[in-house]
């Protein structure tokens, strides 16, 4: 993780699937970006993420819902 952030151009934006997987996770890449001085500015949540991911970004106002509803 550390060699990825360091080798992107500044101020580009990333995607990380499968990431954070889980509560414990997200809060230690929220305060390991804090740390750099960098923010999430939005983060989408994929079909089956785990609640607790959805309700944590949720209440941070960065979960986005997705423009195409999901298929059933």
């Amino acid at each position: 993780m550390r060699r990825w952030f360091f080798a992107r151009k500044p101020d580009a934006g990333f995607v990380l699937t499968d990431f954070p997987a889980t509560l414990l996770q997200a809060k230690v890449f929220d305060e390991w970006l804090e740390t750099r001085g960098e923010v999430l500015s939005s983060v989408l949540a994929g079909r089956g993420a785990p609640a607790a991911l959805v309700e944590h970004y949720g209440t941070l106002g960065l979960l986005q819902r997705p423009a195409i509803p999901a298929q059933p």
